[in-house]
């Protein structure tokens, strides 16, 4: 029955049915461990009780989209609880990619106007935007390390503490460590992209969106570690490390 999440005050649990043809559509929700996969399910079925989703141009929000985009969008947090994800209700699905007019200007007073094609979005203390067509392909793009629901769901755990520049919010000694580690690697990867786009070298596997800035570069190569970790530990051995720590993952049931 559609809506069937949103009949009750308490989350209800979600249909077996319905879990299972989302394991399925998305095998790297797959967990390790029993206790793992019901505490996926039990956040899965509490986040589509506390948001609330919108579809846009005609969109029709069914139960297998609510649903997928409630499992992907949990596993960043896991093992940190919803709480991370208080400062926002509001998950508006388009069925395809967007055109964003964007304006900026510069330091030298020059405003520059372009368009930008995109497939999510997330605002500081605000709304998540999704294409429901890039979340519908999530099960085969893991392959490239590519979600766009854990994607924007890392910029919103990084933006908690007011600002999307790749640190999500930690006490000074481990925002240290933190830098320490990220830059580095993040250096390490514009540099791969630049050869790639403008000396024919070989393009990096994660996308190379990562090396906008770091805000960026953290989503990215978050959405890489929770969908693909075995190829994203063979690139990025020392993030693996730095966010199995923040993630509170336990490598050796990985």
């Amino acid at each position: 029955m559609l809506g069937w999440w949103r009949k009750r005050c308490l989350p209800p649990p979600i249909p077996e049915a319905q879990w299972q043809s989302v394991l399925d559509g998305y095998p790297f929700l797959q967990q390790p461990t029993p206790a793992a996969s019901q505490r996926l399910r039990l956040l899965a079925a509490q986040f589509l009780a506390d948001k609330q989703f919108h579809g846009a141009q005609g969109l029709a929000i069914t139960d297998e989209i609510a649903l997928a985009i409630s499992a992907q969008a949990v596993l960043p947090v896991l093992h940190l609880g919803l709480r991370w994800y208080d400062d926002f209700v509001g998950i508006v699905v388009h069925p395809d990619q967007v055109v964003a007019r964007r304006k900026a200007q510069d330091e030298a007073g020059v405003v520059h106007e372009w368009e930008e094609v995109l497939a999510g979005e997330a605002m500081h203390q605000g709304p998540v935007m999704l294409s429901w067509t890039d979340v519908q392909a999530a099960g085969a793009s893991a392959r490239d390390g590519y979600n766009v629901v854990v994607h924007e769901f890392i910029h919103k755990i990084d933006m908690r503490d007011g600002a999307a520049d790749g640190c999500p919010p930690l006490p000074a000694r481990r925002r240290k460590h933190w830098a320490a580690t990220m830059q580095p690697e993040y250096d390490r990867f514009r540099e791969q992209v630049l050869i790639a786009e403008r000396f024919s070298g070989e393009p990096p596997w994660l996308d190379a969106y990562g090396a906008e800035n770091p805000g960026e570069f953290f989503a990215v190569a978050g959405e890489a570690y929770f969908v693909n970790r075995e190829r994203f530990g063979q690139s990025f051995p020392a993030l693996l490390d730095l966010f199995d720590g923040f993630f509170r993952r336990d490598p050796t049931l990985l």
